[in-house]
């Protein structure tokens, strides 16, 4: 299994309309992408995040289907032109001692064929984790 995990914090003056149409979206992807078996979407308690989100995932092949489903490519395009402060990760016990340079590729693979996604995630103000491109992941 792989939990993917989304951290972040809106820039200030967003609207509540614009705000609950992300977290909407975010929903969205947990209901409607196949390869999410579970999920949570909500306030970030006990750090310095506002909100999050965690997708439960089977296996490799389901995570690619996530990262290029239509669903998450709209929560994108929606959501992080709100976002100032940002950071992903990915739990699994998965034993592949190449998983995680296996999913940091997925995500490479995705920024180079879609310059729209790399864009907006290289204009956030701070972004963390799963091979930002142009940043080093950590």
């Amino acid at each position: 299994m792989i939990y993917h995990g989304n951290r972040f914090t809106l820039r200030p003056g967003i609207s509540a309309e614009d705000r609950e149409a992300a977290l909407e979206s975010l929903h969205n992807q947990g209901r409607v992408i196949p390869s999410v078996t579970s999920f949570v979407v909500g306030p970030d308690f006990g750090g310095e995040y506002e909100y999050g989100a965690v997708f439960v995932i089977k296996d490799l092949e389901g995570y690619e289907e996530y990262m290029n489903h239509p669903a998450h490519l709209d929560t994108d395009r929606i959501g992080l032109p709100l976002v100032d402060k940002f950071m992903s990760f990915d739990i699994t016990d998965d034993p592949d001692p190449e998983i995680g340079a296996k999913i940091a590729e997925i995500h490479q693979r995705r920024y180079d064929t879609m310059p729209d996604i790399a864009a907006l995630v290289s204009d956030l103000g701070e972004y963390t984790g799963s091979a930002a491109p142009g940043k080093h992941a950590n």
